[in-house]
This record gives C-alpha cells, structure tokens and sequence, in this order.
C-alpha cells in the first residue's frame, strides 16, 4: 500500500482508526446477524471468519454467493476503514472460483493496494479452513469528507 497518500477523512492516525474499528467489530449489527467476527486487523489489512451454516444453502444446493460476497465484503469494509475514514464502496467485483462445503469456515482477508485522497484500491481473498480458494475480489472506495 502506498502509505504516502493516506489522507482524508478522520484526523489521527491509523492507530486510532484500528482501535476504533475493533471496539465497533464487538456490536456491528450485520456481522452480529451473520456471524462474521473480526480476525485480524492492522492499517491496510483485514481478516475475517464466518462459520458457514445450513441456512446459507441455496435452492441449488450450494453455498449462497452473496454469503460469499458478504465475507470478502466485511474485509474489505474493515481494511478500508482502517486507513481512511468513513470510507463507502463504490465499486466491487467478484469471481468465484470454486464452490465451498456448507460444513466449511470462510475466511476473508482484504489488502489495501493503493490508498489516495479521492480513491481506495483494494484486493480480497476468500477461502475456507484449509486454505482453499474460493473468491477472489476487487474493490474500489471513496472517503467520505465531512465538512
């Protein structure tokens, strides 16, 4: 990550946004109602782990992809947060690459590649427990600047 563009929203250093970011993964509403909990978290870099349930199963038979969608998305969320914030997608794209067990743990890791006044480049991982890849994202976002 390109440390020397860290600017914008909050005053105080990544530090303070890590700490903060931590105590708030504690309450977190979505990731309470999933069960997504908050693994890792360092200045430009998240880790995430969801438990994967039988309510996360399709009509098909298969592992909803937008269960898939929302582990690399709470990474992403995490990690972006931790170097600007508040911080809001803007743009997301997905591939899955292979399909994981309903009995698997997801684990969602998110690297921020490139972090700017206007723009947040970003680039999550998802496997299971034994390092399996299923998902590889990409994701853009932008600070908010309060006035």
């Amino acid at each position: 990550m390109d440390k020397g563009n860290l600017r914008g929203g909050e005053e105080g250093g990544g530090g303070d946004r890590v700490a903060e970011l931590r105590a708030k993964a504690e309450t977190e509403p979505i990731a309470s109602f999933l069960g997504v909990r908050l693994v890792e978290l360092s200045e430009g870099y998240a880790k995430v782990a969801m438990k994967l349930r039988p309510e996360h199963v399709n009509f098909l038979g298969g592992v909803f992809g937008g269960i898939i969608v929302s582990v690399a998305d709470e990474a992403f969320a995490y990690a972006t947060n931790s170097v600007i914030t508040p911080n809001v997608a803007s743009q997301f794209n997905i591939h899955f690459v292979s399909a994981p067990n309903v009995s698997d743990e997801l684990i969602g890791e998110c690297r921020v590649v490139k972090s700017g006044k206007r723009v947040c480049i970003s680039e999550m991982r998802v496997t299971n427990q034994d390092g399996k890849l299923i998902a590889h994202a990409t994701g853009t976002t932008i600070p908010i600047i309060r006035s």
